[in-house]
């Protein structure tokens, strides 16, 4: 058994996956866009001129497979109540990880040390997407 996280960018998967590539070397394994459905979507579940959004794409980071999507491309992405957490090899990685991640976005613990790792932090992306970056002890 797989759990898989999949997000939903509400309209801006696309420039989400572009910083992942940059900050954290995320490789697309697919992308499929809303035209290229074989089947029409029902009636209002995606705006008209939304035709070439991200109706399903896949990413790995690491050995983890993300999914993500615009999804309705509502223009407001929430993700509330879960944190992706990331494992860093060093110090420096997590540090690097931990930049990267908040370059636009919203510390909400600083890096630092803890009783339960020499570094650990935890950043919102500019996206919105909570992470806890930590060095596995």
């Amino acid at each position: 058994m797989n759990v898989e996280p999949y997000l939903f960018f509400e309209g801006r998967c696309e420039e989400a996956i572009e910083f992942y590539r940059r900050a954290l070397g995320a490789e697309v394994t697919a992308l499929k866009r809303f035209k290229d459905s074989p089947e029409l979507p029902p009636p209002g579940m995606v705006p008209p001129g939304a035709e070439n959004k991200v109706m399903h794409a896949n990413f790995r980071i690491g050995d983890t497979t993300v999914m993500a999507s615009d999804g309705r491309c509502t223009g407001k992405p929430s993700f509330q109540g879960f944190s992706l957490s990331i494992d860093a090899a060093s110090d420096a990685e997590a540090d690097r990880l931990f930049a990267a991640l908040g370059d636009g976005g919203q510390v909400q613990m600083p890096m630092s040390k803890t009783f339960f790792s020499s570094r650990f932090g935890m950043v919102a992306d500019r996206f919105g997407v909570s992470w806890m970056v930590i060095v596995a002890t």
